[in-house]
Parts: structure tokens; sequence; C-alpha cells
């Protein structure tokens, strides 16, 4: 008699070097960073906020062995929620 598996998510993102599923990164290649601060009375400065333009290519790795998963990045993008 064949034992009961867990059932698993048919989508879940595994990575196929080490197995992890959980922690992954985004590199992100010629990126502009623009950030805006608000000069305080006494002279000092306060983050205000950022904004980010990619003008080249994202990749996808593990987040425990950094295999390059850029395979996988559309499918990553369209399961950020």
């Amino acid at each position: 008699m064949p034992s009961a598996r867990t059932p698993g998510i048919a989508n879940r993102l595994v990575c196929p070097t080490c197995g992890n599923d959980e922690e992954f990164f985004e590199l992100a290649n010629d990126v502009i960073q623009t950030s805006y601060y608000i000069q305080n009375s006494d002279g000092s400065f306060t983050y205000d906020s950022d904004t980010y333009q990619v003008n080249g290519e994202v990749q996808l790795f593990c987040g425990t062995c950094q295999e390059d998963l850029s395979y996988y990045h559309q499918r990553f993008k369209e399961m950020i929620f």
C-alpha cells in the first residue's frame, strides 16, 4: 500500500541545486537611485524617500547557495503579492 504524501504547492519555486524554497534575492543591474532629503532648521537632514529606475537586467538568485535562478524570474514576479 503506497504511503500518503503531503500535498505540495505545484508552483512553489525550489532551487534545483540546494533545495531552498524560502529565501531568494534579486540583483538589478544599471540602477539609478534618487534619494530625497529634507533639511531641518538646525542644518541637519532627514531622509524622506527613494525612487529607483532599473535600466539593466534583473536577475534572481537562491538566498542559500546563490545559484542563478533567472530562468524562473518571470514566474517569481508573477507570484509577488
